[in-house]
C-alpha cells in the first residue's frame, strides 16, 4: 500500500512538472484561427475532471480497485444574444440520454437548458431546465470542482425544469424565487405504485445570496417545499456561509436539513430494507460540511474538508422504528497546482468515508464500514470557442 501511495504522489507531481506557467488562456478557436474572438453570443466549454483512483476498503482486504476514471465530463454553451437576452445549455456526456417517461420530456443527462431575460437592473428570470436554487456554498460550485459530495447532495434531485425569478436588492444582496417540477421521472418510477400523485408536483424555493462586511462573509441560504405525492411534502433548508480571511485563506461552512414525508433520497429506504416497497416514510437528514483552502503560493493550494451527516426516521410506521439509523463522516485533504491563469489544475487528494450504524440499524443487518481513496488527476473547464 505504501509503495502504491508513493507511486500515485509521484505521478501527480510529475504531471504538474510538465505544466509550466503560460500566458492568459485563449480559446481553441482563437489558437487555431489566430483571430481574436470579439463576440459574446456563443461561448463553448468542456468541463472535465479525470483521475487515477486507488480505492481501499479495509473491511474487505485493503485495495478494492485501482483505475483511471473520468468522473465529470460535460459540454456547455452559453452567451448573451442581446443586452437583455441570454441562454445556457449544459449536458453530461457520461449519462444516458433517454428522455421518454420523464415529466418534462427532457433527458436527465441535460443539467441546464433555457433562456435568461433581464427586465431591468433589478429583475431578471431564467426559464427552462436549471439547477435548483438550493442554498449552500459547495452546492453552487461547478461539479467538476468537487472531489466528494456529501450524502445529502449526492442523493438529491438537483436539475429540474421551471422558472427562476431574481431580484437584485442592491450590489450585495439578491433574492431568488423558483418554481420547478418536483421530479424528473414519472411518479411511479420515483415513488412507487401505492401512492397517489398530487395535482401540482412542484418544488418552491426562496433563496438569499448576500455579501456582508466588505465581502468577508457571504451567504447562500434557502428554504424549499416540495410536493412529493398527495398530502406528502418534503421540507429542505440549506445555509451556506463563506468566509474570506485573506487573499490566501478562505473557508465555508454549509448546514443542510431535510424532512421528507416520503424518503426521496433513498438512504433510509436502503437501510430499513424497503427497496421492494420503493420508499420509506418520514425520513430526516442532517448534513454539516466545512472546508478550508490555503493558497500558500500563487500557484499552489492545500485544503482540508470535513463532513458530518445523520439519517433518521422522525415518526414510526409499521415495522420501522423512530430514531437515528446512521451517522456518516467524510474527511478530505489535498494539494492543487494551478499552472496557468485559467482554472486548469492538477491535484492529489485523499478521500475518506466512515459509516456508523446504530443498534436499530444493525438489527436489520447493517454493519459499520470505512472507505478510503487516493486520487491524482486534473480539473479543467476548457474554453473551446
Amino acid at each position: 500500500m505504501k509503495k502504491l501511495a508513493i507511486l500515485i504522489v509521484v505521478m501527480g507531481f510529475g504531471a504538474s512538472a510538465f505544466a509550466q506557467s503560460s500566458p492568459k488562456e485563449k480559446t481553441l478557436f482563437e489558437r487555431v484561427s489566430n483571430v481574436e474572438k470579439k463576440i459574446d453570443w456563443f461561448n463553448f466549454y468542456l468541463n472535465m475532471q479525470g483521475s487515477f483512483d486507488a480505492s481501499f476498503n479495509y473491511d474487505r482486504n485493503g485495495l478494492s480497485e485501482a483505475a483511471f476514471k473520468m468522473r465529470q465530463f460535460r459540454i456547455e454553451a452559453k452567451g448573451n444574444i442581446t443586452p437583455w437576452l441570454s441562454y445556457r445549455w449544459r449536458q453530461r456526456l457520461n449519462r444516458g440520454n433517454n428522455g421518454s417517461g420523464t415529466i418534462d420530456n427532457m433527458p436527465t443527462s441535460i443539467d441546464i437548458a433555457g433562456i435568461g431575460v433581464k427586465l431591468n437592473d433589478q429583475f431578471s428570470f431564467f426559464a427552462g431546465k436549471q439547477c435548483a436554487a438550493y442554498g449552500g456554498i459547495e452546492f453552487d460550485l461547478n461539479p467538476i470542482e468537487i472531489y466528494e459530495y456529501s450524502d445529502m447532495i449526492e442523493n438529491m434531485s438537483n436539475f429540474m425544469t421551471g422558472l427562476n425569478i431574481a431580484y437584485q436588492v442592491d450590489d450585495n444582496h439578491q433574492i431568488q424565487f423558483q418554481i420547478l417540477d418536483s421530479r424528473n421521472n414519472s411518479f411511479e418510477d420515483t415513488y412507487g405504485k401505492n401512492l397517489e400523485d398530487g395535482r401540482a408536483p412542484l418544488l418552491y424555493t426562496i433563496n438569499w445570496n448576500g455579501s456582508l462586511f466588505d465581502g468577508f462573509y457571504k451567504t447562500r441560504w434557502s428554504a424549499s417545499i416540495m410536493s412529493e405525492a398527495k398530502d406528502k411534502q418534503m421540507y429542505y433548508y440549506a445555509l451556506g456561509n463563506d468566509f474570506t480571511f485573506s487573499k490566501k485563506v478562505n473557508a465555508f461552512v454549509d448546514f443542510m436539513y431535510s424532512d421528507e414525508d416520503i424518503d426521496r433520497k433513498g438512504i433510509m429506504t436502503g437501510i430499513v430494507g424497503l427497496e421492494d416497497e420503493h420508499n420509506a416514510f418520514n425520513a430526516k437528514y442532517m448534513s454539516l460540511v466545512a472546508k478550508v483552502n490555503y493558497r500558500f503560493l500563487p500557484k499552489w493550494n492545500v485544503f482540508m474538508k470535513g463532513m458530518y451527516e445523520t439519517a433518521s426516521i422522525f415518526k414510526a410506521t409499521e415495522n420501522v422504528e423512530k430514531g437515528k439509523y446512521r451517522t456518516s463522516y467524510g474527511y478530505l485533504a489535498g494539494v492543487e497546482f494551478y499552472p496557468m491563469e485559467s482554472n486548469l489544475h492538477f491535484f492529489c487528494t485523499f478521500v475518506g468515508r466512515s459509516y456508523n450504524f446504530t443498534d436499530r440499524a444493525k438489527v436489520l443487518g447493517k454493519n459499520n464500514y470505512n472507505t478510503q481513496r487516493v486520487e491524482v488527476g486534473f480539473i479543467y473547464q476548457l474554453p473551446m470557442f
